[in-house]
């Protein structure tokens, strides 16, 4: 249920923890442009968005760490300033009080590979997957997923990877053009190159995680850049075996959520197993003076979306 800025009901509990939240950045140093439908986009202003989401997070107190869906700049960036725009942004996490925690979007493989990217947003890895999980608190898990592990971007030109997604897309999409979705119908549309997968040593993986979190009664969020229930999303933002991803879901009943980001008008669902999906409003399509960001609070019983201006409030109660 998503209701308007500060008219959610009140709890007499405290929040465990908080939490902040932001999506698809997408800063470049360049002039303001528009989305292949139109929407307008505002490169250099989406890192003041950022500015203010770090500044209130810090101001709040209780938030423990903050999370980054993706995207961190965007394909328009100058690829000779690429690193330069990255880190520009990561300066800006720094100021935050807690850790942050980053996962690939499209924008950012098509800037960087994924061995440099692994480094530079120091994923919580002991390799260069960039998938993860991590306990802030006893009764909580977070979950990670790599959306593009499967996908055409970010590998090498010679990888078995590419030649695989690349086949997929041959077979799926039609399209010279395969970032174009035109003549593919419904959740068929999200065979694009901008779209990805899990693959099947994360799905393993995924499985595992959630068996452990069930084991030690934990409820978790699985964060990913791409959205993973056609209701919380536009069908050509989905990912591409987004159906396989929850059919492992569905086996526990500790998932609560799973947030995303990439579909940048934001969204929300309750799936037929009572999933929440939430995907995020972006920075980067907010107007210079306006803001998309947002902290969750964790309960033992919900979780409460608290947006700022167009990130809408959230709660998803258990």
């Amino acid at each position: 249920m998503a209701v308007a800025n500060g008219v959610v009901g009140a709890s007499a509990k405290e929040p465990v923890l908080s939490f902040g939240v932001i999506a698809d950045v997408q800063y470049a140093d360049i002039p303001d442009g528009r989305s292949f439908l139109g929407v307008p986009r505002y490169y250099r202003h989406s890192i003041s968005v950022l500015q203010r989401a770090v500044s209130r997070w810090n101001e709040h107190g209780n938030t423990k760490f903050s999370i980054n869906f993706g995207d961190i700049i965007d394909g328009y960036c100058p690829k000779d300033k690429s690193l330069w725009a990255v880190q520009k942004v990561l300066d800006e996490f720094d100021k935050f009080d807690g850790p942050t925690y980053h996962m690939f979007g499209n924008h950012c493989l098509y800037n960087l590979p994924r061995s440099k990217l692994v480094s530079l947003l120091k994923m919580p890895t002991n390799s260069d997957r960039a998938y993860y999980d991590f306990s802030p608190c006893p009764e909580l898990r977070i979950v990670v997923l790599d959306a593009y592990d499967f996908s055409c971007l970010g590998w090498p030109d010679d990888h078995p990877v590419t030649a695989a997604a690349t086949k997929l897309l041959d077979e799926t999409n039609p399209n010279t053009d395969k970032n174009s979705p035109d003549g593919l119908v419904g959740v068929a549309r999200r065979f694009v190159k901008f779209n990805g997968a899990v693959g099947k040593e994360q799905l393993s993986w995924l499985n595992d995680v959630l068996q452990d979190a069930s084991a030690l009664h934990q409820n978790v969020i699985i964060c990913s850049h791409l959205p993973m229930d056609p209701g919380a999303s536009s069908p050509a933002a989905l990912m591409w075996n987004y159906d396989e991803v929850m059919d492992i879901v569905r086996r526990y009943s500790c998932v609560k959520a799973c947030f995303a980001g990439h579909d940048h008008k934001g969204g929300h669902s309750v799936d037929s197993h009572g999933v929440h999906h939430r995907t995020l409003e972006a920075a980067l399509e907010c107007p210079p003076g306006t803001s998309a960001f947002g902290h969750v609070e964790v309960y033992p019983d919900r979780l409460l979306l608290v947006g700022s201006d167009r990130m809408a409030d959230t709660e998803i109660p258990f």
